[in-house]
């Protein structure tokens, strides 16, 4: 491990050397082991935040007071030190250049972690369609990747947050959790074949994806990564 990157409070992002990692596509995870003296084991998995075009590889962790691995990773790891991955992960979950449909992304808390590999290759690539980020975050405090985000915003993004909790006065952007309502204004029509990825805790994902299906979206054309609450 060569950085730690503090995203939130609760969050941070850590730089890996990984010099046999074979590579991986935007969407996709990986799994980090985690052995003890005593030589107790415990494993979880982690969506990449990096591209694949990246100098080194990314994870984002945010830590889960009953977790068993993500203390650690953000409260313990210290740079140098060495722990075991395995991966890249999944097929399904993955978005290419060569996707020309318009791209929705719908994120719930960490879920935003593949996004931002996701954005980051589209960086590079043709831009052939224009990316649209919808983020619900407890609060502008929780969101991860901020600074990042307002980049790729200046950079042609449409990035839209919705705050579920708390907003600081003056608050001009949305509130309140992801629903039909608010996806009927921001949603691509279905008329442009738009493709929808969905990743956040499992309630969000269920409640995002009968959102889209509301709204005439094919159930082929959403994809979905989700996570519970022990799942780190």
């Amino acid at each position: 491990m060569v950085e730690l990157i503090d995203e939130t409070a609760r969050t941070k992002s850590i730089v890996l050397d990984a010099p046999e990692w074979a590579g991986h596509s935007p969407g996709q995870h990986l799994d980090v082991r985690l052995t003890a003296e005593d030589g107790y084991q415990a494993q979880r998995s982690y969506s990449i935040a990096s591209a694949p075009a990246d100098e080194h590889l990314v994870i984002t962790v945010e830590r889960l007071d009953d977790g068993e691995v993500s203390p650690y990773l953000t409260d313990e790891l210290r740079v140098g030190d060495v722990f075991e991955l395995r991966g890249p992960i999944g097929g399904y979950f993955v978005w290419r250049q060569s996707i020309s449909r318009p791209l929705l992304m719908l994120a719930g808390g960490s879920g935003v972690v593949p996004f931002r590999s996701m954005l980051r290759d589209w960086a590079t690539g043709p831009r052939s369609q224009t990316p649209r980020l919808l983020y619900s975050s407890r609060s502008l405090e929780h969101v991860i990747f901020r600074t990042e985000l307002e980049a790729f915003s200046r950079d042609g993004v449409d990035v839209q947050i919705t705050l579920t909790r708390e907003s600081p006065t003056g608050w001009r952007g949305h509130r309140g959790r992801i629903d039909s309502p608010l996806l009927e204004g921001l949603a691509f029509p279905i008329a442009d074949d738009p493709i929808a990825y969905i990743c956040g805790p499992s309630g969000f994902v269920e409640a995002a994806s009968q959102a889209l299906l509301e709204l005439g979206y094919p159930p082929a054309r959403i994809r979905t990564e989700r996570f519970g609450p022990s799942g780190s």
